[in-house]
């Protein structure tokens, strides 16, 4: 007999862990219309063509390529389905923000731009699974592409801030620029190995400097090129003293000096706004994906020890690999997964999340059933979710039913209470019992502290 098992990196999601998700999904929904975002989806494949090529040479490798067809490879050998060109035309999508290029550029013309979206929805990648790390999960995107202000990355620290503050989580966005990367590549003299610079210093949380120092003499850098960059990403001081002495190491790096001008601007305009959400210059932020162009984010919990939970950047010309060039956007993805490891390790969710039902009638026969029924439909139109024990079962058996479901309240209505016109309403978090007119039962479900004796 087969054991059931799904592939390594993916989970299943329990009827209480899908509650707590969709808390998340919910407010991270609420937040992003709230900023006039409209939803939208794309299929969960793309082209390979659409994928390869948009995400560096480490993030092609890590794309899941699709089997044309299940029986294309039937009769071949192992080596004929290696070398096979066609053997795979379609990949999972490694993130929305690629396929959302795809989408504005093949629908342009039914669009007004700009043209402000999210999208939530799976992402896969053929990585190693481990803690805070899977193959399978979800993003929560949301960009405006057709316009170049950098109010749209304001308006993205205010929906960070927005985020957390409802879900909770205390947050320190980090935030850089890729031309003030570039300007550092040119002052060290390599601007030709502006991308190996950066695919370097992104993993220094990660593995730290003596192996990221390593690493970019691995790449072609000179030790005297090597000891020039360390000082500059280990400037301190606030956001201003940083950008001070930016402006002296950049000062002969055209890219450079417009890239510390536009992080002034978003920074003058946070100040302004007295946005609370604590925004740090790190110079180490590099953000491996090509397409970023301008300011880029990245988002790290305080209080639990988790990578970043949300990250993202300027783009000013994703969409002409499709067509349509010199189109900018900025967007930024909030990892669902690991927002909901943070939440779950910090005990964040509210209580009301923890169950699908507020209220159980008990059924304890055919004349009470059918009260309890009457009952039950009033409950549910005043917007409370209730259900009835379908059949008539011993009163222990259906409070057990109600713990083991967490079923915060249970309605009993006997043949005592059908004859004074009560239920009986047990909060089973506290164990109190009260009699509660008919009339009055769905108030008392909401507000429990009002319930009549």
């Amino acid at each position: 007999m087969q054991k059931p098992s799904i592939p390594k990196g993916t989970r299943d999601f329990s009827p209480a862990e899908m509650m707590r998700r969709q808390y998340i999904f919910d407010t991270i929904r609420g937040v992003f219309r709230r900023y006039g975002f409209a939803p939208l989806e794309t299929p969960s494949m793309e082209n390979l063509s659409t994928l390869l090529g948009k995400y560096g040479d480490e993030g092609d490798k890590l794309l899941f390529k699709i089997l044309n067809s299940g029986d294309y490879a039937a009769g071949l050998s192992d080596e004929q389905v290696r070398q096979a060109s066609k053997i795979s035309e379609k990949g999972l999508r490694y993130d929305l923000t690629v396929p959302f290029a795809r989408y504005v550029v093949q629908h342009q013309g039914e669009l007004t731009f700009p043209f402000k979206r999210y999208q939530m929805q799976p992402v896969w990648r053929a990585d190693r699974p481990q803690k805070g790390r899977y193959r399978e999960f979800y993003q929560c995107d949301v960009d405006v592409i057709g316009t170049r202000s950098l109010l749209c990355e304001v308006e993205l620290v205010q929906i960070v801030r927005d985020v957390f503050a409802a879900l909770g989580i205390r947050t320190v966005l980090k935030m850089n620029n890729r031309k003030i990367l570039y300007g550092i590549a040119e002052a060290i003299g390599h601007a030709d190995k502006m991308m190996d610079i950066t695919v370097a210093i992104d993993k220094l949380d990660k593995i730290g400097l003596d192996n990221v120092k390593a690493e970019l003499a691995g790449r072609g850098l000179e030790p005297e090129a090597i000891e020039r960059l360390q000082p500059i990403l280990q400037l301190s001081g606030d956001n201003d003293a940083k950008i001070a002495q930016l402006r002296s190491v950049l000062a002969s790096s055209e890219t450079g000096l417009k890239g510390i001008g536009e992080m002034e601007t978003i920074f003058g305009y946070l100040k302004r706004l007295e946005v609370d959400q604590p925004v740090e210059l790190d110079l180490s932020l590099a953000r491996g994906l090509n397409y970023y162009t301008g300011a880029i984010f990245e988002v790290k919990a305080l209080d639990y020890a988790i990578g970043s939970i949300s990250g993202g950047g300027r783009y000013d010309d994703l969409t002409g690999i499709f067509g349509m060039p010199n189109v900018s956007g900025v967007g930024i993805s909030f990892g669902a997964d690991r927002i909901y490891d943070v939440m779950t390790g910090l005990s964040l969710f509210p209580e009301e999340v923890n169950h699908t039902t507020e209220a159980l009638f008990v059924n304890l026969g055919a004349q009470e059933e059918a009260k309890a029924l009457e009952l039950l439909r009033g409950v549910r139109a005043a917007g409370i979710a209730a259900e009835i024990y379908p059949e008539a079962a011993k009163m222990k058996k259906q409070m057990e039913y109600a713990n083991r479901r967490g079923i915060p309240f249970v309605a009993i209505v006997g043949s005592e209470e059908l004859a004074a016109g009560v239920a009986t309403l047990k909060d089973m978090r506290s164990g109190e019992q009260r009699r509660v007119p008919f009339v009055e039962l769905a108030a008392a479900i909401r507000r429990p502290e009002t319930a009549a004796e």
